[in-house]
């Protein structure tokens, strides 16, 4: 699938938020890229600009390009809830985010690649569908192969610090996770908001 592929540090430059994880760039130059970014004279952004910004941020965050994104939005609408939670809840569900989140991988882009190149089962079947969204009870787990494990223990180990969610249950041990259930707001702690991006595909 097409991703995102370009200067990471620029992106997180140009909304002021570390997307893609810690950014050394970012903290060197807390300012937008190019020749104006140091002058810090930004104009004052209209409702639309705002709200398409929230939009690129979550997009950019979870790896998704706008045609997929579009269809996540529609499947929010369709469900019954707060919309802008479940989005958030269809974007952090991904088989891809949860391998991320799960420490099997150090990055979203890694966690993909994870996926796509068929190191990780679902319920015991081997799924490489990186937007294959997990449902509570599904056991998520790192094939049990020599290059497969070998991979996800470097990862693991790059990722030992960082704090698993309590929507999921790890067994680093056994390379495996269990989704306990489906993460609220608060536990998603999103970089965006979510209300601005529901308000822009409403118009």
């Amino acid at each position: 699938m097409a991703r995102y592929t370009g200067p990471k540090s620029k992106i997180s430059r140009r909304f002021g938020v570390a997307i893609f994880g810690p950014s050394k760039a970012l903290e060197r130059k807390n300012y937008g890229p190019g020749m104006h970014g140091p002058k810090g004279s930004r104009r004052k952004q209209s409702e639309y600009a705002l709200a398409l910004a929230e939009k690129q941020k979550l997009r950019y965050q979870y790896g998704v390009l706008e045609r997929q994104f579009r269809r996540y939005f529609q499947t929010a609408l369709t469900r019954r809830g707060v919309t802008g939670e479940i989005l958030l809840q269809l974007l952090e569900t991904r088989l891809d985010n949860v391998v991320y989140r799960l420490g099997f991988a150090n990055s979203r882009s890694a966690a993909r690649q994870f996926v796509s190149h068929g190191h990780i089962t679902v319920n015991g079947k081997k799924v490489d569908i990186s937007s294959y969204n997990v449902r509570p009870g599904d056991k998520v787990a790192v094939k049990d192969k020599p290059a497969s494990r070998s991979l996800a223990a470097r990862f693991l180990e790059l990722t030992q610090i960082a704090p698993i969610p309590d929507w999921l249950v790890a067994d680093k041990e056994n390379f495996a996770g269990t989704v306990e259930r489906i993460p609220t707001r608060d536990e998603i702690a999103p970089i965006v908001n979510e209300q601005l991006i529901v308000e822009l595909y409403s118009r």
